[in-house]
């Protein structure tokens, strides 16, 4: 089953773009791990979920376990553009089979494995004044250096709360229910190229923190079609690992993807693996574009927005016609 999932793995290589605060279409997180820099724009109501499945074997401990769950993602663009709000958790069922001096001991345990409420604030968008590049009809070189600029990210921050209820197997002995988390957030907008990466700090106030560096690459292969892979490093005192996943998203319209993905690591304490699959819906109330001013991105905003609003008209005229 392992040696499947591996074989799977390398077949799904997926997530979809975000180029901008406000799409045409849906922007989503899904199915990797990582989060985009930018928002889902004003007004926009984004739910991403997904239900996967998997196995743990820890060989120091004889342990077995299967593992199946449902994680979830609500996002809203809250006040402006480059302002988000979202809730990011999940709700996990384990079946443990242990295996110690010949005795085989059978347990099971479900409870939310995570839930965090959170803000997340784009600071700097080097997109946001950045001039179209134009053919330079003199020099073939001109057009052809690397141009060192797009190294340049757009960066957001975020903060949140994790929290838990009730007796939840998932807390540490002595671990409390609420907890501060903070991430650094890149992205780079290479054309078809994305680049993500996150730089994580979580449950700062517990004896036991971690921190995590998640680096994302996504290829956009057709309009509606991507795949991605997706590089992990978790480092904590209670769990330390390297996880590798990759997928792919398929576009449905404006306002829905769906995904698949899988994860592997490469060390037996413990050994893992896990595949899945999600749907990313947005409702989109999005009414106006936040024009950015002076600037090449919000001329192409009011280039849009007047098409929509001559579409709009001539609409109108035929119906009443």
């Amino acid at each position: 089953m392992r040696n499947t999932c591996i074989f799977s793995l390398i077949l799904l290589l997926a997530v979809f773009t975000t180029q901008a605060q406000y799409t045409e279409t849906i922007n989503s997180n899904r199915p990797g791990q990582s989060q985009g820099a930018f928002a889902v724009g004003t007004n926009v109501i984004q739910l991403e979920s997904g239900f996967y499945l998997g196995n743990d074997m820890h060989e120091g401990l004889g342990a077995d376990i299967d593992i199946w769950g449902i994680d979830y993602q609500l996002r809203y663009g809250l006040l402006m553009e480059s302002l988000e709000i979202n809730l990011t958790g999940a709700f996990e069922n384990q079946d443990i089979v242990r295996n110690f001096l010949g005795n085989t001991v059978e347990t099971s345990g479900r409870n939310f494995k995570s839930n965090t409420l959170g803000l997340k604030y784009l600071f700097y968008d080097p997109y946001k004044n950045m001039e179209e590049e134009k053919p330079n009809i003199r020099s073939w070189y001109a057009n052809r250096k690397f141009k060192w600029k797009t190294l340049i990210p757009a960066v957001s921050i975020y903060a949140g709360a994790n929290f838990a209820f009730g007796d939840n197997p998932y807390l540490v002995e002595g671990e409390n229910k609420f907890s501060p988390k903070v991430a650094l957030i890149t992205q780079n907008n290479w054309g078809r190229w994305v680049l993500v990466m996150n730089i994580i700090a979580d449950k700062l106030t517990e004896e036991y923190r971690t921190y995590t560096g998640i680096a994302t690459v996504t290829h956009t292969i057709t309009p509606n079609f991507a795949i991605f892979g997706e590089y992990q490093g978790i480092k904590s005192d209670l769990y330390a690992d390297d996880l590798l996943r990759g997928g792919a998203a398929y576009l449905v319209g404006e306002n829905l993807q769906f995904d698949v993905s899988g994860l592997v690591n490469f060390k037996d304490t413990p050994s893992r693996w896990q595949v899945a699959l999600g749907v990313s819906y947005r409702l989109d109330l999005h009414k106006v574009d936040e024009f950015l001013e002076e600037s090449n991105e919000g001329n192409k905003r009011r280039a849009r927005s007047r098409k929509l609003s001559r579409e709009a008209e001539e609409d109108s005229e035929n119906n009443d016609q």
